[in-house]
């Protein structure tokens, strides 16, 4: 994917719209080709990284490859996030390759990346056992990650009330967070899922590495852990091309005002919420997470 898509033209997102499929609106390429992801055969060695769109994927992803590659940083540097870690439902017009074309071609053991819901995940993920490491990110940050990553897709230019208010309407790619997160809790324990939250992951990352260590049975020495903690740090992650997104062509990701690993904080929503945005999200956060055993920090 990496190499086609150097291809691709500028105003290649500008088209792009959202249709619904089972209730979540998706990109209309992954939308038209949904058939195609629900059928993908997973196998039980695969390890899948699952998140709601801007929950911190990337950081888990060079976490999983560091982990996997047992700190070896230059392995690490072999290709960008998107080929190392093939996004199994994402398109691109004929010819290029497709997610699960890429995934596909890939040898095992091979590591995957979705942002599904729960309901829309190809059935062979559970079927075959698969390990999957599901990253949660706190609403309120999640919102305003998303909004600047809009931003750099060039889909058609919103205010930050407008995105808030569809963000909490569900009206966003791959659908409601509300949802999305409730969806891999509920079932976080019939199925082989790793539920982590991306504040844990800044408060104590060596704690979470650990989690994710003993998720994929790997036991490496301190000094090793020390160095992916490093490794994955945003400052190191954010310099790193293969993991800053910086070799993605503009007509996929303009990052030209907005960096696509921007800040990486817990709390930052502060800055960008008024106290009268805050007050009817907290309503309405109420409602849609009443009767979940789930929480979240907004602040560590």
């Amino acid at each position: 994917m990496h190499e086609v898509a150097q291809s691709l033209p500028d105003t290649f997102c500008e088209g792009l719209g959202l249709k619904p499929v089972q209730g979540v609106p998706l990109m209309d390429l992954i939308a038209d080709s949904y058939e195609l992801v629900a059928n993908f055969q997973a196998k039980p060695d695969d390890v899948l990284v699952a998140t709601y769109p801007k929950a911190g994927t990337t950081w888990m992803q060079e976490i999983v490859d560091m982990i996997d590659n047992e700190g070896d940083v230059e392995k690490c540097k072999r290709a960008p996030t998107h080929i190392r870690f093939p996004f199994i439902e994402f398109f691109l017009p004929p010819p290029l390759k497709s997610g699960i074309e890429d995934a596909e071609n890939m040898p095992s053991p091979r590591k995957l990346k979705t942002h599904l819901p729960f309901h829309l995940m190809p059935k062979s993920f559970w079927e075959q056992r698969s390990k999957v490491i599901y990253v949660a990110r706190n609403a309120k940050d999640n919102a305003v990650s998303y909004y600047f990553f809009e931003k750099m897709t060039k889909a058609p230019p919103r205010s930050w009330e407008e995105f808030l208010t569809t963000f909490m309407q569900g009206n966003v790619g791959w659908g409601s967070w509300y949802d999305h997160v409730k969806g891999f809790w509920e079932k976080k324990d019939q199925h082989q899922i790793l539920y982590l939250f991306y504040e844990d992951m800044k408060k104590n990352p060596e704690q979470e590495i650990r989690k994710v260590m003993k998720f994929l049975e790997k036991d490496l020495p301190d000094h090793v852990i020390s160095k992916i903690i490093e490794h994955t740090s945003f400052s190191s992650m954010k310099k790193n091309p293969m993991a800053n997104y910086s070799t993605m062509p503009s007509g996929l990701l303009d990052q030209s005002f907005h960096k696509f690993m921007r800040k990486g904080d817990v709390g930052d929503w502060k800055n960008h919420f008024t106290v009268a945005q805050n007050e009817v999200f907290e309503e309405d956060y109420k409602k849609k997470m009443a009767g979940t055993s789930l929480r979240f920090h907004t602040e560590i």
